[in-house]
């Protein structure tokens, strides 16, 4: 919804208009410490699986009180008693699809690092080859 560059990350930009929509504007060192705080492969923004990571913080307890992301976390919350049962349901509908996607991702990571891991092995056993067949011609 926010990804105005459709390109599956919230960059700085992307960040600073939803949190402006949602009523939580930030600061521009607030929203680089957000992405920071959630930015496991370091690229400087939002992937899936780091923004779900906000609310898996914010549900542990390990958001500060004053942080962009508690407010951001907070705003995503549902009360109800005012949205009523449907609201609800679309609510909690969107967030299971949501973990559903982010355990497709964790095991796209897991089969990546498992063929890295695979390359490595097959460059170490060709290195191996290669240095006893250099000592056949030294001798």
């Amino acid at each position: 919804r926010y990804d105005a560059g459709k390109d599956g990350f919230i960059d700085l930009m992307e960040l600073k208009l939803m949190m402006e929509k949602l009523g939580a504007p930030q600061t521009h060192l607030g929203l680089k410490n957000m992405i920071k705080e959630v930015d496991e492969d370091l690229d400087s923004k939002l992937s899936f699986r780091e923004f779900l990571l906000i609310f898996r913080k914010a549900a542990a307890g390990e958001l500060q009180e004053d942080s962009g992301l508690h407010a951001l976390a907070r705003l995503s919350e549902i009360d109800v008693s005012t949205e009523g049962v449907k609201g609800a349901k679309n609510f909690f509908e969107a967030k299971a699809q949501a973990i559903n996607e982010a355990s497709r991702f964790e095991e796209e990571i897991k089969a990546e690092q498992e063929e890295k891991k695979k390359q490595a092995e097959e460059l170490k056993q060709r290195k191996a080859a290669f240095k006893e067949l250099q000592s056949t011609f030294r001798q």
